[in-house]
This record gives structure tokens, sequence and C-alpha cells, in this order.
């Protein structure tokens, strides 16, 4: 009797581990993928135009079409934000009467 629960609990053990292994997918990404423009990451300088103007949302979409960002934000002073970085977000600071200080990628 033992002997069945040991072998119907390494049988449930091994059933368990199976449904955490990891397989190889084709469907895993490189961390250098292109964007549908044809960019890998953002190009900060090329929406460097948008400094001194005021946010809109015309402004910010001509902005990140320019620098082949996928997307983008206005921050706010006082917005909180996330620490992650992302190579394919475009960040336009604004100031409190929401014209853009500052433009960078991340």
């Amino acid at each position: 009797m033992p002997w069945k629960f040991a072998s119907l609990g390494a049988l449930l053990a091994v059933a368990m581990l199976s449904g955490c292994s990891t397989g190889t997918s084709e469907s895993t990404t490189n961390p250098e993928t292109t964007t549908d423009s044809g960019h890998s990451r953002c190009e900060a300088k090329a929406a460097e135009f948008a400094v001194g103007k005021q946010a809109s949302p015309e402004l910010l979409e001509q902005a990140r079409t320019r620098s082949g960002a996928q997307m983008a934000r206005f921050l706010q002073p006082n917005d909180m934000i996330t620490l992650e970085y992302r190579s394919d977000r475009l960040n336009l600071n604004t100031d409190a009467g929401r014209v853009v200080i500052r433009v960078n990628c991340g």
C-alpha cells in the first residue's frame, strides 16, 4: 500500500512539474525587434522640435512619428510614472502650463 501512495505521489509531482517547464517556441521575440516603421528604438533628437510648444494630441502624434517610437506620452511635473525603461516610448515632459520643456525616450 505505501508503494501505491509513493508511486501516485511521484506521478502527481511529475505532472505538476511538467506544467512549469518552458519549452522553446517560435513566438519568442528578439529584444532588438523593429517597429512597423522599421526603427528599433526611439530617436529623441528627431522630436526636439516640440520643445517650447503647447502640448496637444497633434503634437504628440507628430513627435511620436518623427522619433520612430511606437508610443508616446506627455509627463507633467506631478505625474506618477513607472521606472521601467522602454526604448520604443517617447516622453514629452511639460511644465505646469503644459508647455514641452524636455524630450527623451524611455
